[in-house]
């Protein structure tokens, strides 16, 4: 008894097409609804008086890479100090139970960024103002961010062309083994 692989191929096709796209859509679904990370952090002496005084900073980012909005954006504080949210948005303050304070943004655009900048006096330092950052749907992605040079044109064009190469050649190799499979036509 002989196999016809072709029949196999066309009645599998569409079963491991619903598995793809099945893993496909909890892949996309699994992306997080907003991400945060903190941009920089300092501190400021001024001499300029008799006493020199010192001035904490630092600076957060929140954004939605998603194509649809995020409801109900709250960035969690021990404390609250003075700050300014760019670019402009409309925004209020929560005192939670706990003693503490949140910035509740009721909505924040698809691929929209903002940066959240602080402004505080020692003995507080940027680790103890930030609580949490959270979203209807769970928490924010927290992600480390490291500065990086991006590569020049040239570079980057290379690399797209290796990766095309090396799509071919898989593609190709795997027509080959199905027509292996497949065996002689008749």
């Amino acid at each position: 008894m002989t196999i016809n692989w072709g029949l196999v191929v066309t009645l599998a096709s569409p079963i491991l097409a619903l598995f793809v796209g099945a893993w496909f859509d909890r892949f996309l679904a699994g992306r997080p609804r907003v991400i945060s990370f903190l941009l920089h952090a300092s501190a400021v002496t001024m001499h300029q008086a008799a006493n020199p005084i010192t001035v904490n900073t630092h600076s957060i980012v929140i954004k939605n890479p998603r194509r649809t909005a995020a409801s109900n954006v709250r960035v969690g504080h021990y404390v609250l100090p003075d700050f300014h949210i760019y670019p402009d948005i409309q925004y209020e303050i929560v005192d939670l139970p706990g003693g503490g304070k949140e910035i509740l943004i009721p909505r924040l655009a698809p691929h929209k960024q903002i940066t959240i900048a602080y402004l505080y006096f020692p003995p507080l330092l940027w680790h103890q103002v930030n609580t949490e950052t959270e979203v209807d749907g769970g928490a924010a992605k927290i992600v480390n961010v490291l500065p990086t040079v991006r590569p020049p044109a040239v570079v980057r064009y290379i690399l797209w062309f290796l990766v095309g190469c090396g799509l071919l050649a898989i593609l190709y190799s795997l027509s080959v083994l199905a027509m292996r499979l497949a065996g002689p036509s008749a």
